[in-house]
């Protein structure tokens, strides 16, 4: 479970879960061999493909210092009809 950071729902998000499609940030050094296999191993699966895009990082600004987040992937990964994956519910901090 180390490749894949939380579960992702946009609007965007939501509307692909009616075509089988999941969304997902992952970690920026993971593959795309290494993800699929993973979720295939851990959900029980079959994935059809996995389409991914790197993301930029966030401005930030620490006094005169402008500085900026790490940027991250987001995965889209597309299984087979009659498969799915329960939602990766993101925990709260406290």
């Amino acid at each position: 479970m180390d490749g894949i950071k939380y579960a992702v729902f946009t609007d965007k998000s939501i509307r692909l879960l009616g075509k089988n499609q999941y969304t997902s940030n992952v970690e920026s050094g993971s593959t795309r061999t290494e993800l699929k296999h993973w979720v295939e191993l851990f959900f029980g699966v079959k994935v059809i493909a996995m389409n991914s895009h790197r993301l930029p990082g966030k401005g930030r600004r620490m006094g005169p210092i402008m500085g900026h987040t790490m940027h991250y992937r987001r995965m889209i990964i597309t299984l087979q009809p009659g498969y799915s994956i329960p939602p990766l519910i993101r925990k709260k901090r406290t």
